[in-house]
């Protein structure tokens, strides 16, 4: 269940990553003639978005949940962090660069942390954890 939200929210982020792509690329005033700092701020948020985006994607894909009590409760913890990071990320894009460095809201701050620490969660539920075979046995 958690393996495909985390496919569903990562393929929703890139799709949302490519909207902003073209967003970017049809902004009026063109995103060359804005001032530096709004720019950075456009361009950074992009990039962050397809940070979280990524990540659930993998995720997604990859995600085995530890027999482990402890494990598997970092896991989860993680996985909802990851999860609403994408969220923020999302809102920190619409929100954040128009008013450029001053911008610097708390939106794009707690994403990119809960994205760091979801994945540290991770990190740490699965270093030393046994190894979990998924292959067909045959008989």
């Amino acid at each position: 269940m958690l393996r495909r939200v985390h496919l569903l929210a990562g393929i929703g982020a890139i799709v949302a990553f490519l909207l902003s792509g073209q967003l970017l690329g049809h902004h009026n005033p063109s995103i060359e003639n804005l001032p530096a700092d709004m720019r950075m701020m456009y361009v950074s948020r992009h990039i962050y978005l397809l940070a979280g985006a990524l990540i659930n994607a993998i995720l997604g894909s990859y995600l085995r949940l530890q027999p482990s009590k402890w494990r598997r409760v970092l896991q989860i913890l993680g996985s909802i962090l990851i999860l609403t990071s994408v969220l923020s990320l999302s809102m920190a894009f619409l929100t954040e660069p128009q008013f450029g460095m001053a911008g610097r809201g708390w939106r794009s701050l707690f994403g990119l942390i809960s994205l760091f620490v979801g994945v540290m969660m991770h990190l740490v539920g699965s270093i030393g954890a046994p190894r979990i075979d998924t292959t067909p046995q045959r008989p």
